[in-house]
C-alpha cells in the first residue's frame, strides 16, 4: 500500500462496509501538523504512532499518543484527531465483536515489540484477505496481543459542567499560568470548595492532579520533538528542570529521559534484523 495522509485514510475509504473483521491501512507520513475534524465510524479504531505525537479528543477527554503507543477508539464514538510535527502511524479498523476482551472505552495503550511487528505485517495484507487463511490467523494473534496490551495513563479528562469546561479551556490556552486554585474558582464564579468537589465528581481528579496531567501531555509533545528537559520545564512555568522532573515522575512513574528511552529501546529491539520475537510477550 502507498503512504498517504491521515485525512485520506479516514475519509476516502468506507471502512465500515469492508466485509472483514479487521481493515488495516498503510503508514502515514505527514511533514507538518494536521487535524482531522470530529467524525465517527461503526468499527472501532486503533491508531499506532511510529513517530510523532498524536492527540485524540472525545467529549469527555483528550488522549495523548506518544511514539510506540496507540490510541483505541471504540466504535460509534465521535472523536477528532490531530498530529504534531512530522508523524508516521498505522490505522486498524476493527469490528466491535471481532475478539473478546477488547477495550470498551477510549484509552492509550503501550505497544509491545510483538504487537508492533504484527501491526506492520497486517498493514500489508490485501483488504479482502481470505477468511481462514494465514493472514486471518495472524490478525487473530494481533487481536489477542491487543486485548492483553497494558493501558497507559495518558488521558486528560474533560469536565462537562460549563464552568469547569471554561476552566479547562483557560488552562489549555495558558498552561504556565500559576494562578492559585482559589483565584481560578473566582474566575469561573464558584467557591474553591465547590470547584474542588465538582472536579472530583466529574473527572475523578483534584485540580492539582489534573494540571499535572496536562503538563505531562504538553511536555511529551515537546520532548519528542527534541526539545531539552530544561527548555520544556521553563516553557511550562517551572523554575528549574528538577521541579519538572519530580512532577513528571510523580505523574507517570518514570523521569522524562527514562520514559522516552524505554520507547526508543522498544522500537530498536523490535527492528534489529534477525531478532526472533517470542511467541508471547509478557506485559
Amino acid at each position: 500500500m502507498s503512504s498517504t495522509t491521515i485525512t485520506d485514510l479516514t475519509e476516502t475509504q468506507d471502512v465500515d462496509n469492508v466485509p472483514r473483521p479487521v481493515v488495516a491501512l498503510s503508514a502515514t507520513m505527514v511533514s507538518k501538523d494536521w487535524e482531522h475534524a470530529r467524525h465517527q465510524h461503526r468499527k472501532a479504531q486503533l491508531i499506532y504512532s511510529m513517530r510523532g505525537i498524536l492527540n485524540c479528543e472525545i467529549e469527555d477527554g483528550v488522549w495523548i499518543v506518544p511514539p510506540q503507543c496507540a490510541v483505541w477508539i471504540p466504535g460509534d464514538l465521535p472523536h477528532s484527531a490531530r498530529g504534531s510535527g512530522e508523524t508516521e502511524c498505522y490505522c486498524l479498523f476493527i469490528e466491535p465483536d471481532a475478539a473478546p476482551d477488547l477495550p470498551k472505552t477510549c484509552c492509550t495503550i503501550s505497544v509491545s515489540p510483538l504487537l508492533r511487528e504484527l501491526l506492520l505485517k497486517v498493514a500489508g495484507f490485501p483488504e479482502l484477505y481470505a477468511l481462514g487463511s494465514r493472514e486471518d490467523r495472524l490478525i487473530a494473534a494481533l487481536l489477542d496481543e491487543l486485548a492483553a496490551a497494558p493501558v497507559e495513563d495518558l488521558h486528560l479528562p474533560m469536565p462537562r459542567d460549563p464552568r469547569l469546561r471554561r476552566l479547562a479551556e483557560m488552562l489549555l490556552a495558558n498552561p504556565t499560568d500559576k494562578t492559585p486554585k482559589g483565584n481560578w474558582a473566582t474566575r469561573i464564579g464558584m467557591s474553591e470548595r465547590s470547584m474542588s468537589r465538582l472536579l472530583l465528581h466529574e473527572i475523578g481528579m483534584s485540580f492539582g492532579r489534573w494540571r499535572r496531567q496536562l503538563h505531562v501531555i504538553l511536555a511529551l509533545q515537546r520532548l519528542t520533538k527534541g526539545e531539552s528537559v530544561q527548555t520544556v520545564a521553563l516553557e511550562l512555568g517551572y523554575e528549574n528542570a528538577s521541579g519538572f522532573v519530580t512532577m513528571f515522575r510523580k505523574a507517570v512513574g518514570k523521569p522524562p529521559a527514562r520514559y522516552l528511552s524505554d520507547r526508543t529501546t522498544r522500537v530498536e529491539s523490535a527492528s534489529v534484523p534477525g531478532i526472533r520475537l517470542p511467541d508471547k510477550v509478557s506485559h
